[in-house]
């Protein structure tokens, strides 16, 4: 799976339903590429497109139970990595990400409002 796929169906994971133009801004890709992952992803059984209900000429790409059950999978895979990963390093080295904790929360904060854009 691409980069962009996964990180398609981890911001459908986060934000929920979105419309395939907000996807592609948010994605930095453009909306016919975008237009074209969702087709893949869509036939791969990892999303859906549905009705908004507020506004019957828009559609919405919402993750189905596969997507979130392979963002979940893919997200424990990254924690096992840095839990192994952790326990390979000295004490003092484990201290210091432990302080580092709170600045890297709030940049991991930034970096999802920049991603996500607007809310609907």
């Amino acid at each position: 799976m691409s980069l962009t796929s996964a990180a398609t169906l981890a911001t459908l994971d986060r934000t929920g339903p979105r419309r395939i133009t907000d996807l592609a801004a948010v994605e930095g890709v453009t909306q016919p590429a975008m237009t074209a992952l969702v087709r893949v992803m869509e036939e791969s059984g990892l999303v859906e497109r549905r009705g908004d209900a507020s506004d019957k000429r828009v559609t919405l790409v919402s993750l189905t139970e596969a997507g979130a059950s392979y963002v979940r999978t893919r997200r424990q895979a990254g924690v096992h990595a840095f839990e192994r990963l952790i326990g390979e390093l000295t004490g003092d080295e484990v201290e210091a990400l432990v302080a580092a904790l709170p600045a890297l929360k709030h940049l991991a904060e930034l970096e999802s409002q920049d991603r996500e854009g607007p809310k609907q």
